[in-house]
């Protein structure tokens, strides 16, 4: 395409929220404690399973690389947000706004594949309790961890190779929060059907497989402790079900957004806000609420540490 007589795009308008100021400031304050509380309550979940003899386990090691994850999902597109809403000017570089996208992307896949491996981690501590250490080795949760990065890695590749040779040459503003990536690819100087597609039919059919994979798990785990034990049910949903819901809350979002058609991403403001704000959050607070031994393990670690201050 012939950009001579056109001006190259160096950076893109985030629209981000409309209304009045006082309104901004709400949002401000209220995303601020939210990010702040994913940051700590993240750290706070990596710390415990770190330092805590009683979280050694493969479920606990998961679940310190999913606080990970989250924390840095969040990271990736929150403080830039929350700056905007008081900023009149809201823009991000072109390269910027691809750096946000490749680490978005990045992280979401890593994380899909991550929830996968702490499902099948309940299903073999549910449903083969005897063969449990002996299944979930070390070897096999690197195997998980290498695993979730590639798929996250191959990914973002598959789709941002594509889009930074994307020519930018007439309209810049992105109406939503962050750099999304169906958005900015609609305002490519170039016919974009064709990728468009490619977008949904990559991260679209990779978060429902996910989805339905997560699903037939948890099926499989409840029909098999039903079969086994009716006392034992009751346990399994209550293990469950914060895993339920994690997933529920994660991949509800990413679907809905991918799945609906391409000129009403638009509108999709809250999902964004609820997928890159929300999301992250429910992981500390899901876990550490409902976690017994969680709760042990972080009340155990503060009085090790107040002893130890008060030692000197």
């Amino acid at each position: 395409m012939d950009l001579k007589n056109g001006s190259v795009v160096t950076e893109f308008i985030l629209l981000g929220f409309s209304g009045q100021r006082e309104f901004h400031i709400f949002f401000f304050v209220t995303f601020l404690l939210i990010y702040s509380a994913t940051v700590g309550g993240n750290i706070l979940i990596m710390v415990t399973v770190k330092f805590s003899s009683t979280l050694h386990s493969p479920m606990y090691f998961l679940l310190g690389n999913l606080s990970f994850l989250d924390m840095c999902l969040s990271t990736v597109t929150t403080p830039k947000m929350i700056t905007d809403l008081l900023s009149e000017h809201k823009t991000i570089s072109v390269w910027g706004c691809m750096t946000q996208m490749f680490f978005m992307h990045l992280f979401g896949g890593a994380e899909m594949t991550l929830l996968i491996a702490m499902a099948f981690d309940r299903y073999v501590a549910i449903c083969k309790p005897l063969h449990y250490r002996t299944i979930m080795s070390h070897r096999l949760l690197s195997g998980f961890m290498i695993l979730s990065w590639t798929i996250g890695f191959v990914h973002t590749m598959s789709q941002m190779v594509l889009t930074v040779n994307l020519p930018f040459c007439g309209p810049n503003v992105i109406d939503n929060i962050f750099c999304d990536l169906p958005l900015v690819i609609q305002l490519a100087c170039m016919d974009t059907y064709t990728m468009e597609f490619f977008v949904i039919a990559d991260s679209g059919l990779l978060s429902l497989i996910c989805f339905i994979l997560l699903l037939v798990s948890y099926t499989v785990i409840l029909i098999t402790v039903q079969q086994r034990s009716s006392g034992g049910l009751n346990k399994a949903l209550s293990t469950l079900s914060a895993h339920i819901i994690v997933v529920t809350l994660f991949f509800g979002p990413c679907i809905f957004i991918y799945a609906w058609p391409f000129n009403s991403f638009a509108g999709n403001k809250v999902l964004a806000v609820f997928y890159t704000i929300i999301t992250p959050l429910l992981n500390p607070v899901i876990y550490t609420l409902r976690n017994q031994k969680m709760q042990g393990a972080m009340r155990k670690l503060w009085f090790q540490r107040v002893i130890s201050t008060q030692k000197f």
